[in-house]
């Protein structure tokens, strides 16, 4: 009698076939779908950009308002809706946010009398010439689009905030939120000394992920606090102080301890690691202003981390001071003949005063 041949055993738990190959086969077909579903709603998102630019485009190039009187856009909704009841988007509104949205990019590129590179426009095209969308922009939902074109004032920051969008994903509160925070002003402006510290590009790169001010009113904090405070609020708001350093940054550590081969440690207040440049990021907390003695202690420190945490395919460390206010001159000065990357920002932040003491400052007052 021959043996019959034996069979694998499936186990289901809970309705689901648990073996091993199967859930990783699984999990790698959800992944591919979620994927096929972003590039579908990427796709769908880009047809319809691409229709808006191109009534942006007639609207404009045809001089609408000029041949057929300025009551042209709303008429033009008017005709839509009745020839397509079905689809939104041909509110008066939104056709003249159309309008704006084209002529936000086609004017400021006219006066600016050379071709952008961020639009990919081809260097043969004539000034103005935007016959098609450029292709980043399908990435960016339209309402991203009205709030950018409605809030911002050049062309270099309504790219900004289209990068922003593309690769980060904001949603529209997100998004002017950080408009209204001047997320573009600030960026890559906080005072460095990279230029002499870090190599061509990696200086660059280095001031791009720093910024100026840091905006802090995810916390509350009492009218008198000190830098342990503000550390403790940070770390137990540490999601949000990551959005707030901004995308690529992960937490290593709070007060973490660098031991020197003799024994002597030192405890750095905060320690990150921004992965898309590969380097350690050392932050120094100050709820005062900025005094050069604290450059020399973070010089110490980023030198630390470069001898006690830095891998071999790591960049090199840099610090930042974050102080309640500065004097850039003291700031520039003091950098001048440090040798490890650091750079100086400000925070901001809403201070609330405790309740009583508020409260007997006003009864004193009413007495009076």
């Amino acid at each position: 009698m021959k043996d019959m041949e034996s069979k694998p055993t499936f186990v289901y738990r809970d309705g689901m076939l648990s073996d091993a190959r199967y859930v990783e086969w699984l999990s790698d077909v959800k992944t591919r779908f979620r994927q096929s579903q972003i590039k579908a709603s990427i796709r769908v998102n880009t047809s319809m950009l691409e229709f808006y630019w191109s009534i942006g485009r007639d609207l404009v190039a045809m001089r609408a308002e000029e041949c057929w009187g300025a009551g042209v856009v709303k008429q033009f909704a008017l005709d839509m809706r009745q020839a397509f009841p079905d689809i939104t988007g041909f509110s008066d509104s939104n056709v003249k946010y159309i309008k704006q949205w084209y002529s936000f990019y086609y004017e400021r590129i006219i006066k600016s009398q050379q071709v952008v590179d961020q639009l990919g426009v081809e260097k043969s095209h004539q000034l103005g010439d935007l016959l098609e969308m450029p292709e980043l922009f399908g990435k960016v939902p339209w309402g991203q689009h009205i709030s950018i074109v409605s809030k911002c004032q050049s062309l270099d920051e309504a790219l900004f905030y289209i990068h922003k969008v593309a690769e980060e994903g904001w949603s529209r509160s997100m998004l002017e939120n950080k408009i209204s925070i001047k997320l573009f002003q600030a960026q890559g402006s906080a005072v460095t000394n990279f230029e002499q510290t870090l190599p061509t590009p990696q200086n660059m790169l280095a001031k791009e992920i720093l910024k100026d001010p840091y905006h802090f009113d995810f916390l509350s904090m009492k009218a008198e606090y000190d830098e342990r405070d503000l550390e403790e609020a940070l770390v137990a708001n540490i999601t949000q102080f990551l959005l707030e350093l901004g995308k690529g940054f992960s937490f290593v550590g709070r007060q973490m301890e660098l031991q020197m081969p003799g024994g002597q440690t030192f405890f750095p207040d905060l320690v990150f690691y921004h992965i898309p440049q590969h380097r350690y990021v050392i932050i120094e907390l100050k709820a005062v202003k900025y005094v050069p003695e604290f450059a020399g202690k973070l010089n110490f420190y980023v030198t630390a981390a470069d001898e006690l945490l830095r891998g071999e395919s790591d960049n090199p460390s840099v610090g930042l001071i974050i102080c309640k206010s500065t004097d850039k001159t003291v700031v520039e000065w003091s950098l001048k003949d440090i040798n490890k990357p650091l750079g100086v920002a400000t925070y901001q932040l809403e201070e609330v005063v405790d309740r009583t003491v508020a409260e007997l400052e006003l009864r004193a007052k009413r007495e009076k």
